[in-house]
Parts: structure tokens; C-alpha cells; sequence
């Protein structure tokens, strides 16, 4: 039985032909998301809803050619994107993206930015209910700006990214899954319902909000000759990246790549002074994100690499001479302040205490890798304050390639490490759920226990 996979993701659109007897992904096929739109106001990050429609039909196509007994569609996505339709279906708006910074701009009322009035309104009893998740590139920001600005229509659906999608191709009504839906900034992970009080706040109350579906659910068919192939609601890319790096209750994650993320799996909700998200099979995620990793480094990669740039010499990948200078340098009193952009720990880096013998490569990526590895620390203790994690589980592609990198954060954890066994980790996570909603495993639980108990030993 084959199963398509779709990851619908900033900067390409992903799919494979997911063969559940096997348990591997096959026919990996990947195309560019569209390009923004021309804007006079940088702090806009808008993109047009028929080409997305257009690649990601183009990417179907492709993967249908490759597994034409297609039983079924699943699909995660990039979180906090959206688009307007009306009751009729049609799209009236552009897509936004978690890029697009509206909400910063100054609100007429003179009390600050939009995202600062806004979240006024919000007390502190509903912004845990909302799982601490409020941020200007967020549905709730983009639609506050809209209503401030009085061009928000009453009665249109407020529809996330691959929702849209299906709901076009398959001519169903929108909605949203939990684990997308809580992207949007207005979901009571309470009653995994929309939270009307909040909505009420933001004047937004007016608006028609998507149904809120189980995984699992059927959304809509699509036509493949004369077959119907049922197309499963959509979930949020980051709990599939999770899925697919089969994350267990004693296990803390730590994704390091462009940005980094702590993440803690519990059985049941444990609302508290972090973010929290829903997962699969009723359980939550405990989560710091936007942490400063790869993005960060590039600053400092960039400037020992800026004079051979200047010069046009060719420059190979630094990583592996950072990683082998690193492992030379036991320990440093060089200190590196990574939060270079704006982060949850602030948006001034430093690079301080230099001295003679200290600023090297060597020097300098030790002590950045240490100031990574103290915030994942601190924030493990807040999300897990037990303490009683019993390994850690790397994924991401810079901690992957930098060994030196792993070895001072396990330094500081003292416990055992292990890689996400698979380099596709949300295509992996796909295949999870297809094996739990096709019948192969009873639960998502199931599926993952299945496939953990058959990697290589």
C-alpha cells in the first residue's frame, strides 16, 4: 500500500511515496515555494494563493506518476501562515507567512506597536490557555492589524496554508487540525477549541472560524481518474519533525539548525512559563523556540571567512576545520553573546573578554557553542525541572554535521545522546501517521513503537 506525503514548508514544497509495507519513503521530489510579492513595505511578507495551488498541484502530479494506486494524501506544514476565503470558497486575500512583521509597525493609537496593543488585551491566565504562543507573525496579529485597520470583512474564514490548498482542490469546506490550528495564536489547549474570550478581545469575533479536526480526520477527496483518494487533515510541521525523530516521554529533543528548540513530550497538558503545544494521541509539548543557532553562527562564520571572500578565494565548507579547532580547545574565558537578531533572550550579541591567546576559531566557536548549550540548559530546567530526562535526542542539520558541537552540549547535559535515526524527519513523520491511519498500526503510538523497533541496531 502507498501513501503520499506532503511537506508544505517556507522554502520548498516536499513530498515522497510513502510504502507502508517497506516503512520508506520513496520518489523524494521537491520544488521551490513561490516567490513574495513585490511590496513598498519591507515589514509585508505576502505570497500569491494560486502559485502555491500551482506547485503543490504540480508536486501531486509527479508523485501520483510514481504510485498511481495512491491510497491516501497527509501533509504537514509551515506554521502560522494563512489566507481570507469567503463562505463560497474563494480567496480573498493574500497568503502571509510567519515572515510577514505587520504587527510591529506603530498602532495610530499612539500606545505602541500593534502587537503591544494587542497583547494587552490578552490577561495572563488566557495567553497560557493559548500555550504562551503569542508573536507578531502570527494569524491572530495579522487579523488584529487587519480589523484595526478596518479591512477585515465580517463572515470570512481565516484559513491556514495547506488548508487552503485542500479545500480548493478538493472543494471541501476549510478547517484545521490541533497541532496546526494552534499556530494561529487563538487555541484553548484547554478545550482544543477555538478561544472565544480572546477572539472577543481582538474584535475578531465577527470572523468564521475553521472547524478544529482530529489527526487523523478526512478532509476531502481528490480525483485520480476514477479513484477518490482521501486527503487527511493536515498537521504542523514542527510536531511531525518531532514524530519522525520517534521523540519518547523520557527524552529531551533538542533540534539544532538555522534555529534551535528544546522540547519536552508529556503525557497530558502541563500548562507553565513556556511554550506549550499539542502533539499527537493526546499528548502535549513542553517547547522553548527560536533559540539562536546556525543563524547566529553564520555572523560569526562570516566574519573569519570575510577576508579570503574579499579577496575572491574559493571558501569550502568552514565547518569541518571549526569543528576540528574546537575539539582542540578544552575550554575558554572567551565569552560569546549570540542573540545577534531578536530572540526570546534578547537582540544585542557580544563577543567579550578577549585577550591575546584567546581569540582563535577555536577560541571563538567553543565559547559561542557554550553560550547555545547554557540556553538549552536553562530551558530544559524550565520546561522539565525533575531533571529526569534520561537521554537526549539531536536532529537538525547543523548538530548533525558538528560533532564538536554535540560533544560540549552533552558535556553540560551528562547523560547519553542519540541522532534522529532518519535525515527526513517529517517525511518520516508522515509515514508514522499513514501507517496509523491507513489501519497498519492501531495509533500513531503504535506506528511509532513499530518503527522504532525495526531501525538498525
Amino acid at each position: 500500500m502507498h501513501f503520499i506525503g506532503i511537506d508544505l514548508g517556507t522554502s520548498f514544497i516536499k513530498g515522497a511515496v510513502l510504502d507502508l509495507e517497506a516503512r520508506q519513503l520513496q520518489h523524494i521530489h521537491r520544488l521551490p515555494f513561490p516567490h513574495q510579492l513585490p511590496s513598498r513595505n519591507p515589514l509585508f511578507c505576502e505570497f500569491n494563493p494560486d502559485e502555491i495551488i500551482s506547485v503543490f498541484h504540480n508536486l501531486l502530479g509527479s508523485l501520483f506518476a510514481a504510485a498511481p494506486d495512491c491510497a491516501g494524501i497527509v501533509m504537514c506544514t509551515q506554521m502560522h501562515g494563512m489566507v481570507l476565503m469567503n463562505e463560497a470558497g474563494k480567496i480573498l486575500s493574500p497568503c502571509l507567512t510567519w515572515r510577514d512583521q505587520r504587527a510591529t509597525m506603530p498602532h495610530p493609537s499612539g500606545a505602541g506597536t500593534y502587537f503591544e496593543v494587542m497583547t494587552r488585551r490578552i490577561s495572563r491566565e488566557h495567553l497560557a490557555q493559548l500555550g504562551n504562543e503569542l508573536r507578531p507573525g502570527t494569524p491572530s496579529s495579522f487579523l488584529f492589524w487587519l480589523a484595526e485597520q478596518g479591512e477585515l470583512q465580517p463572515g470570512l474564514t481565516p484559513v491556514s496554508i495547506p488548508d487552503f490548498v485542500l479545500s480548493v482542490l478538493t472543494g471541501s469546506a476549510p478547517s484545521v487540525e490541533s497541532t496546526n490550528g494552534m499556530a494561529y495564536g487563538l487555541l484553548n489547549l484547554e478545550t482544543i477549541d477555538w478561544h472565544r474570550e480572546v477572539i472577543e478581545a481582538l474584535g475578531l469575533s465577527r470572523l468564521r472560524w475553521p472547524t478544529v479536526r482530529k489527526h487523523g480526520e478526512v478532509v476531502g477527496h481528490f480525483k485520480l481518474g476514477a479513484r477518490s483518494v482521501p486527503c487527511y487533515t493536515p498537521v504542523g510541521d514542527y510536531q511531525c519533525a518531532l514524530l519522525g525523530s520517534l521523540i519518547e516521554t523520557d527524552e529531551l529533543s533538542l533540534n539544532i539548525s538555522t534555529g534551535s528548540q528544546v522540547s519536552r513530550l508529556t503525557a497530558g497538558l502541563k500548562l507553565g512559563d513556556y511554550q506549550t503545544r499539542p502533539f499527537f494521541d493526546s499528548k502535549f509539548l513542553n517547547t522553548f523556540t527560536h533559540i539562536p543557532a546556525g543563524r547566529a553562527l553564520d555572523v560569526l562564520v562570516d566574519l573569519v571567512t570575510e577576508l579570503a571572500r574579499r579577496q575572491r578565494a574559493e571558501v569550502q565548507d568552514p565547518w569541518p576545520y571549526i569543528g576540528q579547532e574546537v575539539l582542540k580547545v578544552e575550554d575558554t574565558d572567551l565569552r560569546v553573546d549570540l542573540n545577534f537578531f531578536s530572540s526570546p533572550f534578547g537582540d544585542r550579541g557580544t563577543v567579550s573578554n578577549i585577550q591575546q591567546d584567546n581569540l582563535t576559531v577555536g577560541h571563538l566557536f567553543r565559547a559561542a557553542f557554550k553560550n547555545m548549550t547554557e540556553r538549552y540548559y536553562q530551558c530544559a530546567l524550565r520546561i522539565w525541572p525533575e531533571r529526569t530526562w534520561q537521554r537526549l535526542v539531536f536532529s537538525g542539520g547543523l548538530v548533525g554535521k558538528v560533532e564538536a558541537l554535540r560533544r560540549v552540549v552533552q558535556r553540560r547535559f551528562q547523560i547519553d545522546y542519540r541522532m534522529a535515526p532518519f535525515a527526513e524527519d517529517t517525511l518520516t513523520g508522515l509515514l508514522i501517521m499513514a501507517l496509523a491511519f491507513s489501519g497498519k498500526a492501531a495509533s500513531i503510538n503504535q506506528a511509532t513503537a513499530d518503527l522504532r523497533r525495526n531501525l538498525p541496531s
